[in-house]
C-alpha cells in the first residue's frame, strides 16, 4: 500500500535542475560518458541528461541485487553490461537510490575494470543510516530515512515505478 509522499514531482523536478546545473559547470574540457543504473535511474537519467548543454555519450548498465524483496539480497547479478569504451573517460554513473552502498560499488568495480580517467556517483536519494559500504556521492539529490520507497523509477517487484511522486511503501504484515 502506498504511504505518504516523500518527495513530491516538483522537488524531484528541482532536485534535477540543480544537480545538473552542478554538473554543467563540472563538465569543461571533460569527454562525460553518463552511464545510468537500470531500472530505477531511467526517469532521473533522461530528466538530467536533457538538461546537460554538452555533448556527452549515454549507456546503461543493469545489476539485480533485490528482486521482489524491500531488502538487498547482498548478492549482485549483472543483468546488461555497458557497451560504449570508457577507457580514459570520465564516468557519470547515475543512480536512483544508493541505499546499503553494495551493488553500487559492484557497478563501480566492474567499470573501473576498463580503465576510465574517473567515475562519479550521481544519485537522486541516498539512505545514509543503510550504508554498509562508504559511497562517495559526487552530486547528490537529497537523502532520505531509512523507508521502502517507490515511484519515479523506484520499485517493488517492478510496479511502482511510473508515479511522478516518491512515496513510502507500506507493506501489510501477515499475522497468521
Amino acid at each position: 500500500m502506498l504511504g505518504r509522499v516523500v518527495v513530491s514531482k516538483e522537488e524531484v523536478e528541482a532536485m534535477t535542475r540543480r544537480m545538473a546545473s552542478e554538473l554543467n559547470a563540472d563538465l569543461e574540457g571533460r569527454s562525460p560518458v553518463f552511464v545510468g543504473v537500470l531500472k530505477g535511474c531511467v526517469f532521473f537519467f533522461t530528466d538530467l541528461t536533457r538538461q546537460i548543454n554538452r555533448s556527452l555519450e549515454m549507456d546503461f548498465i543493469q545489476v539485480s541485487s533485490y528482486g521482489a524483496s524491500t531488502t538487498s539480497a547482498g548478492s549482485v547479478v549483472l543483468v546488461k553490461d555497458i557497451t560504449v569504451d570508457v577507457r580514459d573517460r570520465d564516468v557519470y554513473l547515475v543512480e536512483d537510490i544508493v541505499d546499503t552502498g553494495i551493488t553500487l560499488t559492484d557497478v563501480i568495480k566492474l567499470i573501473d575494470a576498463r580503465h576510465p580517467r574517473s567515475i562519479q556517483v550521481v544519485s537522486l536519494l541516498s539512505k545514509p543510516s543503510r550504508r554498509k559500504i562508504d559511497v562517495d556521492i559526487a552530486y547528490l539529490g537529497t537523502e532520505i530515512e531509512d523507508l521502502f520507497v517507490v515511484g519515479y523509477g523506484l520499485d517493488y517487484g517492478e510496479v511502482y515505478r511510473n508515479l511522478p511522486d516518491i512515496h513510502v511503501l507500506e507493506l501489510e504484515e501477515n499475522n497468521d
